[in-house]
């Protein structure tokens, strides 16, 4: 009952809010991660930042490029791009956005510990023209380079300076900083309060430089554990949207008065990834060797696991079976890499028997419990499928913030996880999981640490390729590589639906990001 005393005292507030004020009350199963706009690249965390903070470019409603806080950009050569800022463009503390802030920003998300410097691979130097003139010099051609830079939030520089904040949060360290819990953006929405784990309240900024299409003023964030509390605040109006609601709630809702549902596929797929490094598991039964690090083993557990059970029986229809780590959404996208063999009981036992293990082996699986949709149901699911060829998992649930804290220091044997490509293009995918470590942010969610130089090549000859019917054929192969060796086990790309108040229109999204600028509540 705890969870909902912030929705009832917020109730109470609003009887007294002028008559003009639309305030948008939502909801979901975890909390933002962070307020540092560089410190953790998860879906949720991201898509509050992006009411904060905003970036050089951004996308529309129609998914295209268009300027945010660059008018326009030019190629001066292949390799040096040049960026025109818009002008008379305030910070919420009133200082001014010049240049300065854009260099320190980028370089920013390069530093050892931001969670974004795979997402701007290729940049060697940025520097300040003039006060509204950035110049950004790649270390080869980059063909995606504004979907990169869509990615990454720009902060003032003297507000970080003046509250020591000029390195990124160390999330995985657990490091506390003021801009973990503070913001200074440009964006149209500000940090009104914080409390992790409770309440996030945000104000429509006044003096933002941008066209309003949704008439929303106030924000507050609920985040809400359980499935059956979250859709009874909304039943009740005591919540206005909820970001996930429960697939097996889905058709009741969309008979019931007053809500409806509005959903669209995600460009998220949902996989499962194993350590190839250690040479014995932090995690088993298996002592002096790691099974994970024998393809035969991999390839057993990629066959045992019925996704199309899971697809009808779990997820009641909300996903989309996949052989592939990228979404058909995704650049990049290979129907060929996208086939997925079927389940086959026996063939996975007699894989697993001839890769040295007939009688399996214990495990722990480390899963989320409030990320994806019905993330506990899956891993469970998963679990008892492995029992049929003697491979005894042991789950681990975790809420988020552990969870991700707890796998990007590796401490992980087997692990479920989602990847969004937030560039939406294959090759960031490929680059953050895929890719061997250390170099340039490279295998950032590489938490495996699958290393091998066929794949390496691969990926990096895909980050400078300008041509585009090439640079596809190199991801298809990367991709065909990424399923020969079972790097990872794609299972479905997520389905999302969105339940919200009959009064309430927003704009669905496949990177499942609410965008409260596109909100309107009649």
């Amino acid at each position: 009952m705890h969870r909902l005393l912030p929705i009832i005292l917020l109730v109470a507030t609003l009887i007294v809010a002028p008559a003009h004020s639309k305030t948008l009350r939502w909801t979901s199963q975890g909390d933002p991660l962070t307020m540092d706009p560089h410190a953790q690249n998860e879906g949720l965390t991201i898509s509050v930042m992006n009411q904060i903070y905003e970036a050089l470019v951004r996308r529309d409603r129609n998914w295209k490029l268009v300027p945010e806080l660059a008018v326009s950009w030019t190629n001066v050569s292949p390799t040096v791009w040049r960026f025109k800022l818009r002008s008379n463009v305030k910070f919420h503390g009133g200082q001014a956005l010049t240049a300065d802030d854009v260099v320190f920003s980028l370089n920013r998300a390069m530093a050892p510990a931001s969670n974004f410097k795979s997402n701007i691979v290729g940049i060697s130097k940025v520097k300040k023209i003039d006060d509204l003139t950035v110049e950004i010099i790649t270390n080869g051609p980059n063909p995606i380079l504004l979907a990169q830079l869509s990615t990454v939030r720009i902060m003032s520089h003297p507000w970080a300076v003046e509250h020591k904040a000029v390195a990124p949060q160390n999330y995985a360290a657990k490091e506390e900083t003021f801009a973990a819990r503070n913001t200074n953006g440009t964006g149209p929405f500000m940090l009104k309060s914080r409390e992790p784990d409770v309440k996030t309240v945000l104000a429509a900024n006044p003096h933002w430089w941008g066209k309003r299409e949704g008439n929303v003023t106030d924000v507050v964030y609920l985040p809400i554990a359980a499935d059956a509390t979250r859709l009874a605040a909304l039943a009740s109006g005591e919540v206005d949207f909820v970001l996930d609601p429960s697939p097996q709630d889905i058709a009741r809702l969309k008979s019931t008065a007053g809500i409806k549902i509005v959903e669209g596929p995600e460009n998220r797929v949902i996989f499962l990834g194993f350590d190839q490094f250690r040479d014995e598991l932090l995690y088993s039964n298996v002592k002096g060797k790691n099974p994970f690090k024998e393809l035969g083993v991999r390839a057993a557990i990629y066959q045992v696991i019925n996704v199309e059970a899971i697809k009808t029986k779990i997820m009641r229809g909300l996903a989309i079976p996949t052989g592939s780590l990228v979404a058909p959404q995704v650049s990049g996208y290979s129907t060929e890499a996208a086939h997925r063999e079927p389940f086959n009981l026996v063939e996975a036992r007699k894989i697993l028997a001839e890769a040295g293990y007939p009688n399996g082996f214990q495990v722990t699986l480390d899963c989320p419990n409030n990320r994806y949709i019905n993330d506990v149901d899956v891993c469970q699911a998963i679990a008892a499928m492995l029992a049929h060829i003697g491979i005894e998992v042991k789950l681990n649930l975790l809420p988020k913030a552990q969870f991700f804290s707890k796998i990007q220091k590796y401490d992980t044997s087997f692990y479920l996880l989602g990847i969004l490509p937030t560039t939406h293009d294959a090759w960031n995918s490929l680059f953050s999981m895929a890719h061997s470590q250390g170099w340039e942010g490279g295998g950032d969610w590489n938490i495996g640490r699958y290393a091998d130089t066929e794949m390496d090549s691969l990926i990096d000859a895909i980050r400078v390729e300008m041509n585009s019917t090439k640079r596809n054929k190199l991801i298809e192969d990367a991709l065909l590589l990424h399923n020969e060796d079972v790097v990872h086990i794609p299972l479905y790309q997520q389905v999302t639906p969105w339940a919200m108040r009959a009064n309430v229109r927003v704009v669905h999204t496949p990177d499942n990001f609410l965008e409260l600028r596109w909100v309107n509540i009649d």
